[in-house]
């Protein structure tokens, strides 16, 4: 799901904006400003989160994949988008406040967590195996809500870079405090998007599923098949990162 090259320049020039002036009031609010100043910026935070979850990455292709191979309704579909969005801005949070020193072992460069990201994408790729297997196999059965919120766990592995440089400023100038509510209102705007993905995702399969339904045989196999698929593009994923 990349966004064209001139759309992508346009929000990475919204995000660097926003990240700027944040980082002025975080610079003020260290330097004794109130809290008045920065609540009346946060909200910007939902946007902000909004905008970079349309930037390329943020596991938006894998929740898609992933719903449109399953059987989850609406209600599961933003559960999975919500625990994507907690887990991906929430590592990034927990990373900086656990302890500084910890960004040199954990992140190979700025904004990136090679670690976390292998384990992410290793256990996608077993998740990836299970659902070839079930889609192979007869009957097809209806994914389970633990599964569901397993998958946007394990997609949410790899932190957020923005969050995790807006945290590591704030903690540098020794108001983590402001980093973490601004961390709250970005994950805001991030599950805003990935939920918008994933409901849109499932509309489009429930629709489908309803130009079939007089074709039942045709929906089992239908069904089965792309959960196969989206086990076998899983599983692709996880070997294209480690091969």
């Amino acid at each position: 799901m990349e966004a064209p090259s001139g759309m992508l320049q346009w929000l990475v020039e919204i995000q660097r904006d926003i990240y700027l002036t944040f980082a002025g009031h975080i610079k003020a609010f260290a330097a004794g400003g109130g809290w008045t100043a920065l609540a009346a910026f946060l909200p910007m935070g939902i946007g902000f989160g909004a905008v970079h979850a349309m930037t390329p990455g943020h596991s938006k292709s894998v929740l898609a994949t992933y719903l449109a191979g399953s059987s989850s309704g609406m209600g599961r579909s933003l559960m999975v988008s919500l625990v994507l969005s907690f887990t991906h801005v929430g590592m990034a949070v927990m990373i900086a406040a656990l302890s500084l020193p910890l960004l040199s072992v954990v992140l190979g460069s700025v904004g990136r967590a090679p670690l976390l990201e292998d384990l992410s994408r290793g256990l996608l790729g077993l998740i990836g195996l299970w659902m070839l297997w079930r889609g192979l196999k007869r009957p097809a059965h209806a994914h389970r809500t633990g599964q569901d919120a397993t998958v946007g766990f394990m997609a949410g592995l790899i932190p957020c870079p923005l969050t995790l440089f807006v945290m590591t400023f704030a903690i540098s100038r020794g108001v983590p405090e402001a980093g973490i509510a601004f961390a709250v209102t970005m994950m805001a705007g991030v599950a805003f998007t990935l939920s918008a993905v994933a409901l849109i995702t499932v509309f489009f399969r429930i629709q489908l599923v309803r130009l079939l339904e007089s074709r039942p045989k045709l929906i089992a196999a239908l069904t089965r098949s792309m959960e196969a698929v989206v086990g076998a593009i899983l599983v692709a994923v996880a070997l294209n990162e480690v091969v």
